[in-house]
Order: structure tokens, then C-alpha cells, then sequence
């Protein structure tokens, strides 16, 4: 006689195979559309702006420059430079995610073979070597990459006119306006120093409107008159610039946080709260500034440690992004992060119209609930999702171990996690991965919270813990 679980077990199992079934279907189907977006964009650019627009479906240049290198950068004597050969550009920040991404189809024949081989080899095993002094951080220059590095040393203006895809109303491009190349910054508190600052970076497709529209109307007066609070829109988000050339490595995002938030406001030591991808640039930061950071609060890491033998860019890609249908929220990082063109479509469904999303929201709702959620989700640009993601979420797999070496070995300050339970972007184990790094880390599983509820629904909640960690980090100074 079955039993209950029997039943659920067999339940579960059918299910899965249904989700393997349609994921392979609707996947494939998109490979193959991503493909005649392409060629649909092209014509599409070409008409409305007079210029192709470059994407990662183009072949590799045969030969790059004659003189085989490329100023990427000046800053006083240390001038940092490109070198490039026929097919190699030297250039560590740039993800091969963004070039290299197989189709359903060649994977699953690929997996196949690759299983086939292993069945047959039967118990052999090959050990290959590698001499780490030879390695070099090579890999095959795209198109995308040279002509948006030509666009940075040839004089295109910093600012240039939204793209006839991206949004062009005033909120999404009021940095445009200004004469001054920084992010957007909330601020909030004291406008002179009295006690700590606290720097609050937010996730993926969002803004400083994940933290200032949840967590600081929360804070408690003496908070407020205590430490002063800043909420950044990142490069490329919300209300701060999305210039059309960058490429949104970790150095430029990086770059920006430093000139927009340390330097204009003097910061010598902060505390930072980071959610999701910004728990990324946290670790960066509090690598680079190891003596001026006070706590962590990481909310939803996202730290994978990759298999021997796998590539941790392409591992890190396949974890947050499984081509699956099902749950919906992995479905979506899938669309937005293995189809060019696929993303760009959306993009200009949902961000360029967003005012229309907004409205319709309201009038369904009848005005009963905010919408920052959904400003910060389409105030944003293709280029400037799509590079962060790959450049930041991918690129930076094989380096954010060696970050967490660093925050146990060189850091003094205190470490908080939080995750919410039913966390189906970001699971649980990547928190429990990360304390296996940083042992003295705390971690708070929230039970019945997920990706984005873990603050949103529970702020109230969340203000005490923060102001919890920060008092207690006074106290054991």
C-alpha cells in the first residue's frame, strides 16, 4: 500500500520530469529566436540610429589594432594598458560569459558524449597537470568588447542620447542633465559626521529605493541623529548615470561607489549592508578598504565555490541561471542572462514603457501600494543589466573566494548574514558556503521569507537587527 510520501515522492518526480521536458522545449525555441532577434536588432539600429550596434552573437576580429594595444585608463604615472595579439586580448574584468554561452541543444549532446566517455573510460582516470606560472588570463576578443573600447578612446560624448530601445524620461535620465559624473546618492541623517556611516548597496535590476522606502523609515530617531545613511543607486541604475560605453566591470562599479560616496563625503570608516549582487561589491570593497570597514551585513550571498574541474564563470552562469521554467524567478534570471537579444526585448517592453506599468499598477490596486518595487526593477538600461550581470554576478566566481579569505584573515569586523528560507534565486547553502569561509560569521535564516521578503514585509524587524549590529560593533571596539 502506498503512503503519503510514497505519493509525494512520486508526485515530485513526475513533476520534474514535466519541468526537464518543457525547460528543453522552450529553451531550445529560444535559442533559436534569440538568434532572428539579432539580425532584427541590426536592422533595427541601423535604420533608427545609422549604426550597427555590436552584440556578443558576432564572430571574433581577426586582427584588432596595428599597434596591438589600447589605453584603457590614465591616472597620473600609472597608466594601465590592453594588449592585444590577433585573437587574444589581455583584460581580466571582462566575464567570457558574455560571449560564450552554448545553446540547450549543444549542451545536452555535449553532457551526452561527455557521459558516454566517462561510462566507457570505466575506473581510468587522467591527471593534467598545470604550471600556475605560465597561466595567463587570456581569452578570445569579441566585437562588442573592441568597439566599446574604441568608443571610450574615440570622442564620443560621456552622455549620449538614450538609444531609441531605452527609456527617455526624466527620472531614468536625470543624470544626464548634470555636469557631474557620479552616482546617485539617498542620503540621510546628520549632514555632519557625528558618529558612523553606513553605506547600503542594493541587488540586481534595482535601486536606493530597496532601503530607503523599507529600512530607513524604520530606523529609530536616535539612528538617524546618530549615523549617517547612504543608498546608492549603482552605475547603470535608477536615477544614476548609464553611460552606453561601459562595459560595468567590478573596477567601474567600484570607481564610482568610491568618487560618489568615500570621497564626497569624506567616509573614513563605514559599516556596509549589501543585498544579493551587491554582497559582491561589498566583499570587494571591504577587501580594498580591509582597516576602515566596521561590520558586514550580507543579505542572500551569492557565493557558489566552484567543482574542480569546472570553470567558475560558466559554473557561477548555470547555478543562477538554469534554463529551468520553473520556479518562475529562475526562469526569469535564465531570459535575462543567456539571450542578448531575448533580455533587450524585454528590456524595451518593460523599461522603456515602465510609466505604463506604473499607471496600470495603481489603477489595479487602487493606489493601495507603492511602486517603488517596480521603479527599481525597470529603471535601468539592457547594456547596463546585461554587462553587471555578467561582468559582476560571473566574472567575479573565481575571485569572490579569495574575498572571503581575506575578510577572515585580514578583517577585524563583525560578519551578519541573513537568508530568507524559501529563497528560490539565491538558496540557503550559499550563506551556509560562505560561514564554511568566514567561521565567525553569524547567520540569520528567516523562515517563510524569500529573495526579496527576507527586507520587504519585515523592515521594521530588520532596522532593530541593523542597529543591534552596529550598537554591539561600538561596544566592542
Amino acid at each position: 500500500m502506498l503512503t503519503r510520501f510514497d505519493v509525494m515522492g512520486s508526485l515530485g518526480m513526475i513533476g520534474n520530469v514535466i519541468n526537464d521536458v518543457l525547460s528543453f522545449i522552450i529553451f531550445s525555441i529560444l535559442d533559436v529566436l534569440d538568434l532572428v532577434l539579432c539580425y532584427v536588432y541590426k536592422i533595427l539600429d541601423f535604420v533608427i540610429e545609422s549604426e550597427w550596434k555590436p552584440c556578443y552573437c558576432s564572430s571574433p576580429r581577426e586582427a584588432i589594432t596595428s599597434s596591438g594595444k589600447i589605453l584603457l585608463s590614465e591616472k597620473g604615472e600609472s597608466n594601465k594598458i590592453v594588449c592585444l595579439t590577433s585573437t587574444k586580448l589581455h583584460l581580466e574584468e571582462i566575464s567570457d560569459t558574455l560571449y560564450t554561452r552554448p545553446s540547450l541543444v549543444s549542451e545536452v549532446s555535449k553532457t551526452t558524449v561527455k557521459e558516454l566517455k566517462r561510462r566507457k573510460i570505466d575506473n581510468t582516470t587522467a591527471v593534467v597537470s598545470v604550471n600556475k606560472s605560465t597561466v595567463r588570463s587570456t581569452f578570445t576578443v569579441n566585437n562588442t568588447i573592441v568597439e566599446m573600447l574604441r568608443e571610450k578612446i574615440g570622442a564620443h560624448k560621456l552622455h549620449p542620447i538614450p538609444r531609441w530601445s531605452d527609456c527617455d524620461c526624466d527620472t531614468c535620465n536625470s543624470w544626464s542633465d548634470s555636469c557631474k559624473d557620479t552616482l546617485f546618492v539617498h542620503t540621510d541623517g546628520p549632514k555632519d559626521k557625528v558618529g558612523d556611516d553606513v553605506l547600503f548597496i542594493h541587488g540586481f535590476i534595482s535601486s536606493s529605493a530597496f532601503w530607503t522606502e523599507t529600512v530607513f523609515p524604520n530606523f529609530t530617531e536616535s539612528t538617524k541623529s546618530t549615523y549617517r545613511l547612504f543608498a546608492i543607486d549603482l552605475l547603470g541604475f535608477g536615477r544614476s548615470p548609464k553611460p552606453h560605453d561601459s562595459l560595468y566591470t567590478i573596477k567601474e562599479h567600484l570607481d564610482m561607489i568610491e568618487k560618489s560616496v568615500l570621497e564626497a563625503h569624506k567616509v573614513r570608516s563605514f559599516h556596509i549592508v549589501a543585498h544579493s549582487l551587491g554582497c559582491i561589491l561589498a566583499l570587494a570593497l571591504a577587501v580594498k578598504y580591509p582597516n576602515s570597514v566596521k561590520s558586514l551585513t550580507l543579505i542572500a550571498p551569492p557565493y557558489f565555490p566552484t567543482p574542480k574541474g569546472e570553470q567558475a564563470t560558466q559554473y557561477m552562469m548555470r547555478k543562477v541561471a538554469p534554463r529551468r521554467v520553473w520556479p518562475l524567478i529562475a526562469f526569469g534570471a535564465s531570459l535575462a542572462c543567456w539571450y542578448e537579444h531575448v533580455s533587450r526585448t524585454i528590456c524595451l517592453l518593460i523599461c522603456k514603457n515602465h510609466r505604463i506599468w506604473e499607471f496600470l499598477t495603481k489603477l489595479i490596486t487602487r493606489n493601495r501600494i507603492k511602486t517603488y518595487l517596480i521603479k527599481g526593477f525597470c529603471c535601468h538600461t539592457h547594456n547596463a543589466a546585461w554587462h553587471t550581470l555578467h561582468n559582476i554576478i560571473c566574472g567575479t566566481a573565481g575571485k569572490i573566494e579569495g574575498y572571503l579569505d581575506m575578510v577572515q584573515n585580514r578583517l577585524t569586523c563583525s560578519v551578519n548574514i541573513f537568508h530568507g528560507q524559501d529563497d528560490e534565486l539565491i538558496p540557503v547553502e550559499c550563506s551556509s558556503n560562505v560561514k564554511t569561509k568566514v567561521p565567525r560569521a553569524d547567520i540569520k535564516v528567516v523562515e517563510k521569507k524569500d529573495h526579496i521578503t527576507v527586507v520587504v514585509g519585515r523592515q521594521e524587524a530588520f532596522a532593530r537587527e541593523l542597529e543591534e549590529i552596529w550598537k554591539t560593533t561600538q561596544l566592542n571596539r
